[in-house]
């Protein structure tokens, strides 16, 4: 058996979550002491996410952008968590190095994973290399994974798009209802949401009178 193939399989028996499942529990030290991932962050959504490296140029502007919009994080009652393998004295001293170099003040915390975590979380990919890629977790205030994205190590994230999957997420769940692309400002129907389709045919001749629809199966209303 070729060592990549063991690889692969090891990646491929870690279990890692999946949307809808509970976030792993897991006993961590960060950047503001030890924490338990996701028992200290249940109550409030979160967004915890993976970094190749500390004291890399890309890694370092997504944190840059990641603080610069904790503002909005903050009123979708949101909580930021970084991770990577790197050991905790090293996030320290980036974040030290962040603040005297770009007058900016990293205010979550920064986990030092092992190489288990990281399996476990599945952003640990054989084909790109020993670091870890650029995962992002988004979690419920019950602890159940949402939202899964993976990007490269050479592809700094679009922290907009993190921002409004979250609130898009908050809106499904409070108002029971779909999510277009690129809202809330779709080419189609603006900032309006899609209603579930209707799943009888007696709720399908209702539909057209009830709501704005293309089609009994595509209506759509304001919030």
């Amino acid at each position: 058996m070729s060592e990549h193939f063991e690889d692969q399989f090891y990646y491929n028996e870690a279990n890692m979550p999946l949307l809808g499942d509970e976030f792993p529990e897991m006993k961590v030290q960060t950047t503001h002491g030890p924490m338990n991932i996701p028992g200290d962050l249940k109550g409030s959504w979160f967004v915890l996410f993976s970094h190749p490296a500390d004291y890399t140029p890309v890694c370092t502007t997504e944190f840059h952008a990641f603080q610069e919009r904790m503002e909005d994080f903050d009123k979708l009652g949101c909580k930021l968590v970084g991770m990577s393998v790197d050991q905790v004295f090293s996030h320290i001293k980036w974040v030290e190095w962040i603040k005297d170099n770009l007058d900016t003040e990293i205010t979550f915390p920064i986990v030092a994973a092992n190489d288990r975590i990281a399996m476990q979380l599945g952003m640990l990919h054989p084909g790109k290399g020993s670091n870890t890629v650029r995962a992002v977790f988004v979690g419920d205030p019950e602890g159940k994974v949402r939202l899964i994205l993976y990007y490269p190590q050479e592809i700094g994230r679009n922290i907009d798009e993190i921002v409004r999957a979250v609130k898009a997420l908050q809106v499904s769940d409070a108002n029971k209802v779909a999510i277009p692309a690129n809202w809330p400002i779709n080419t189609l129907l603006k900032d309006r949401v899609i209603i579930p389709p209707a799943n009888n045919i007696e709720d399908a001749k209702k539909r057209p009178s009830q709501y704005d629809c293309y089609d009994w199966w595509f209506c759509h209303k304001a919030l």
